[in-house]
């Protein structure tokens, strides 16, 4: 019999729970099911465990954005303004994408022995459900392995949405990952998309040295779901840093050239969302951000019956069941946001379901951020969804350059902004722009889940100086109208 032929079955023929996936929803699901009792596998075709998340997505970008930051303070001259100085300031790029690389293979690594813990059989190969309880894991090598199981759960991710067209080469145009690991600050980057991807990695490579503009076909930056108050906000603050933004634009072809002396560059044209005003702008680095799609491709799904609705994402109803009852699916492959935390929390209610227990998630107090400096976060409902919704609400401000902590810092850019209901006085949505916005947020996101209302809040003693006080303020002006200090 061939290699690429041979079948072996797992030791452990009978598994209550096989996860196909071992990303953030993956592996959080499987290691809640063995602490529940569950014999758990979980196939993983990656090399390492923790999905796009921790190897080339929010782990080793949020490395690259925080040392950027430090690196960007030193170099604009912020950390002379506090009274440190010091000469000859030099970026050793190697030694940034090291310490990012330290922190993926720590966290990767801290999640195999989390499966050897708790017990849960990891098995590296490609996982494809062949009948509704059976998973073959086919491996590298070409051999595969069969896992009997009394339950499925699908938790594949996502991966990079392809941009028409254009061919990523991940050396001069990049997606995400090419541009965590890129081996020279880029003189000119472009980037397609102002989301929450773009504006980060535009955020890293900007305070490394590159001229960085951001190209969005929307009207504004952040992405969906963003409060367009807050949004205009954060784009100001983004362009003080030296962004540029060509928004109401689209890209309508790249093409790499080589020049005899300069090496590789990237022609983008570009004219506006409507059509017209063709205009060709030049870089380095071309960086694809036009979002992500569900990997939910070779699964075995269409063998079982299971349907993709049309952006290929796989329904489940509220217990996260596909249309075959044994057969789960969570994350980024199902509809909702595309987070790493709502991909944890589906996977550990999902096994409870599973187990006997209760299924439930409140998607409104899943919370949002965008990790540039200052961060922005948001949870609940915007401006925009209760006008559209016909809700009646108020709201209250603070802006952090009123915030003790924030002053203490000299990092006051931004504010909070809470939305309650008028006649309930209920918490309705959250809207932060600070340094430690996406901290903040999770208070907000806790009182939602509690039913607060901003009156709860403005009652709750917060210690001072912090810029949590900020978050207070902003309650104390949404239930009283007016705030202590501004």
């Amino acid at each position: 019999m061939q290699r690429q032929q041979q079948r072996n079955y797992a030791s452990n023929t009978e598994a209550d729970l096989v996860v196909i996936g071992g990303g953030p929803g993956g592996y959080v699901a499987a290691i809640k099911a063995a602490q529940l009792g569950m014999n758990t596998v979980c196939v993983e075709k990656g090399e390492t465990l923790g999905g796009t998340c921790l190897n080339v997505g929010c782990i080793p970008s949020k490395a690259l954005l925080n040392n950027s930051h430090y690196y960007h303070m030193a170099h604009s001259n912020d950390f002379k303004k506090r009274g440190i100085e010091f000469d000859n300031l030099k970026l050793n790029l190697n030694s940034l994408m090291e310490q990012k690389s330290n922190a993926v293979k720590a966290l990767t690594g801290g999640i195999a022995q989390l499966f050897k813990k708790n017990k849960v059989t990891h098995i590296k190969g490609h996982g494809k459900i062949t009948s509704k309880n059976e998973v073959t894991a086919t491996k590298s090598d070409g051999s595969s392995e069969v896992v009997k199981a009394k339950n499925i759960l699908i938790a594949t991710g996502s991966e990079v949405t392809p941009f028409p067209g254009i061919e990523i080469d991940e050396k001069t145009v990049v997606s995400s990952t090419g541009a965590l690991s890129l081996e020279q600050v880029p003189g000119k980057m472009i980037v397609i998309g102002a989301g929450v991807i773009g504006v980060e990695l535009g955020s890293v490579w900007s305070r490394l040295g590159a001229e960085v503009t951001l190209v969005e076909f929307l009207g504004h930056v952040g992405g969906m779901g963003i409060d367009m108050e807050i949004s205009k906000n954060f784009q100001k603050i983004l362009t003080k840093q030296g962004l540029t933004f060509k928004l109401n634009t689209k890209v309508t072809s790249a093409k790499v050239t080589r020049g005899i002396l300069s090496g590789s560059k990237v022609e983008v044209n570009v004219e506006s969302a409507k059509g017209g005003n063709p205009e060709t702008l030049d870089c380095d680095v071309l960086l694809v951000c036009v979002g992500r799609r569900p990997y939910t491709e070779n699964l075995g799904l269409e063998e079982l019956g299971i349907k993709k609705d049309e952006k290929g994402r796989i329904p489940v109803n509220s217990k996260f069941q596909t249309s075959v009852p044994n057969i789960y699916a969570i994350g980024d492959c199902v509809p909702g946001p595309m987070l790493a935390h709502k991909a944890e929390d589906e996977g550990i209610v999902c096994v409870e379901g599973i187990a006997g227990g209760p299924v439930h998630i409140d998607y409104n107090c899943v919370p949002s951020v965008i990790y540039t400096h200052p961060e922005v976060a948001w949870v609940g409902k915007s401006e925009e969804d209760l006008k559209a919704a016909g809700i009646e609400y108020k709201i209250g401000k603070f802006p952090m350059l009123a915030n003790s902590r924030a002053k203490t810092n000299d990092d006051t850019d931004g504010l909070v902004k809470i939305i309650g209901d008028k006649k309930t006085d209920r918490i309705l949505g959250a809207h932060l722009i600070g340094a430690v916005a996406g901290e903040l947020v999770n208070e907000a996101a806790l009182a939602m889940e509690y039913g607060a209302s901003c009156e709860d809040v403005a009652r709750v003693c917060h210690a001072h100086p912090t810029c949590s006080e900020a978050f207070r303020e902003a309650n104390l002006a949404a239930y009283f109208g007016k705030p202590i200090n501004f």
